[in-house]
């Protein structure tokens, strides 16, 4: 089974509520451009309550993202700063 990821899930949720709602603002005779606002509007409204699983699980992916860069810039720069844990290997200093 292929994982999908969090943010691609929740950024498809949004677009596809945004063109729902479009959809459904299409049949009202009113601007164009004011059926793109109150598509955008209530699209966003709805995907705060409805789409809230997807978001937390979006920002615990982003959150997990950043500690691994986070622990990998520190790591890099003991190893520079010649602070690393490493065994030192078989090779002959010159």
């Amino acid at each position: 089974m292929v994982q999908v990821s969090a943010a691609l899930k929740y950024t498809l949720g949004r677009i596809g509520l945004f063109v729902a709602v479009l959809a459904g603002l299409w049949l009202i005779d009113m601007n164009v451009f004011l059926k793109l606002m109150l598509a955008l509007v209530f699209s966003a409204a709805l995907s705060f309550f409805l789409l809230r699983g997807w978001r937390d699980e979006m920002a615990g992916e982003i959150a997990e993202a950043a500690e691994r860069r986070r622990t990998e810039k520190e790591r890099l720069r003991s190893a520079l700063a010649g602070e690393d844990d490493q065994p030192p290997t078989d090779q002959p200093s010159r």
